[in-house]
């Protein structure tokens, strides 16, 4: 590094920025340096996390932050001992009057600064520039080339224009001269459709004459049906006539005989002074199984109901479930949040509502807030609140109260007050656990 800049003092403190390098060989510089940049010590933040990136990305998306910081000259010279560590072939090659590459020549120098490094970077630049100058001439020369291939390309398109459109006017007069033959045609065909259309007017006319005489004929021959019929009609009620006398005839003969039987047997009762009949003999059996369906089916009310029995009731045509909410979930999850009791109950109803298509209701306490949580009820089942202020069991009893008697309701819920207060109403209640057994199946 001493070397370094006692070959800057040797050319009179000269100082080129980087900016005042061409293009190229401030590209190259930045190419050289990138190569280097992780062996390079204090670098900054900007740098450092360049020097992260795989040596392909460094000057492509470091560059100009490398650009930046090679300004400052200490860090130049950092880097340039690097470069000179990593290139020492390149760096003798240059010491001894310059490697051949003008524009390698010119970015080392640049970084390393030897003895006449201003008088060879001067040298480099003038060779890249023409380099470059001799390339910008290329390109133009190459640009011009390709300007006049595409000038061909046009006269030669607009030749290939004129021949279509002389080649379209051509196929338009064509297409005019067959167009007058089409026209002509269909004058000729209207012609033969007028004709033919009063062809059909006439045959039409013909046709409503001879419908007209049909009509005529259908009506003479309705009329001469219409008189047989009246004619078979009065024959057919003097029939009846005849009929209905010769049967009034027969009944009235059946009821002198009917009125005399009635009369016989009344004075027989009298006779025998038989009491009436206040019962029919059947009558004692029906009562008797009315009354053992009638405890039997008390007794079933009453009884404890089973998880399989339970199910039977639900599969019952409009079966009605209403679930006291917390009172069922505070049986087995009383350690867990309210949401969590809420969800896996509804989570395990939907299989049963499903399975029984049971019309099922939810009601969940919340007399003592104002905010109703959000639920996500499975299909077939619905999901009630109580009003604020209002226990579940009130909405429970209306809900049981709204059902007409007759109808299957199974309430589910440990409170006795609860039991009590719907019993009334023909209600079969089932335990929380019998419930819980059953949606564990």
């Amino acid at each position: 590094m001493a070397e370094h800049e006692h070959a800057a003092g040797a050319d009179g403190d000269a100082e080129v920025a980087l900016e005042d390098l061409p293009v190229a060989v401030r590209t190259r510089v930045v190419a050289v340096v990138a190569s280097v940049l992780p062996e390079v010590t204090g670098l900054p933040p900007a740098l450092r996390r360049v020097a992260g990136f795989a040596p392909a990305r460094r000057a492509r998306l470091g560059g100009t932050a490398i650009a930046a910081a090679l300004a400052d000259p200490d860090l130049r010279e950092r880097a340039a001992h690097q470069v000179a560590t990593a290139r020492a072939t390149e760096v003798a090659a240059l010491r001894e009057g310059g490697a051949g590459d003008a524009l390698e020549d010119a970015a080392l120098g640049w970084l390393l600064r030897p003895r006449g490094w201003t008088r060879r970077l001067d040298d480099a630049v003038s060779t890249v520039a023409a380099r470059e100058e001799s390339a910008e001439r290329s390109r133009e020369a190459r640009l011009t080339e390709r300007a006049e291939q595409a000038e061909q390309a046009v006269r030669e398109a607009r030749a290939s224009h004129r021949a279509q459109l002389d080649e379209q006017k051509s196929e338009n007069a064509t297409l005019r001269r067959r167009l007058g033959e089409t026209r002509a045609a269909e004058r000729a065909v209207r012609e033969e459709l007028e004709q033919a259309r009063a062809e059909v007017e006439g045959a039409q006319a013909r046709e409503q004459a001879a419908l007209a005489a049909q009509e005529k004929e259908l009506r003479r021959l309705r009329a001469r049906v219409e008189t047989l019929e009246a004619q078979a009609q009065a024959q057919s009620q003097a029939q009846r006539r005849a009929d209905r006398t010769e049967r009034d005839d027969a009944t009235a003969r059946a009821r002198v005989l009917l009125e005399t039987l009635v009369d016989a047997a009344a004075g027989l009762r009298r006779e025998l002074g038989l009491p009436a009949g206040s019962t029919a003999p059947g009558e004692s059996v029906e009562q008797r199984l009315e009354d053992d369906a009638a405890r039997d089916g008390a007794r079933a009310v009453s009884a404890p109901i089973t998880a399989s029995v339970l199910e039977q009731h639900l599969a019952l045509p409009q079966a009605r479930l209403v679930v006291d909410g917390y009172n069922v979930t505070k049986t087995v999850w009383s350690s867990t949040s309210l949401e969590t009791q809420r969800s896996r109950l509804l989570a395990l109803l939907a299989p049963l509502v499903a399975r029984t298509r049971a019309e099922t209701t939810v009601v969940f306490d919340a007399a003592e807030v104002d905010v109703r949580p959000g639920v996500t009820a499975p299909r077939g089942v619905k999901v009630l609140f109580s009003p604020y202020g209002v226990i579940a069991d009130r909405v429970i009893e209306d809900l049981v109260a709204a059902e007409p008697e007759g109808r299957v309701v199974v309430v589910v819920t440990d409170d006795q007050e609860l039991r009590a207060r719907t019993r009334a109403r023909g209600v079969r209640h089932v335990s929380s656990r019998v419930l819980l057994d059953l949606l564990a199946r």
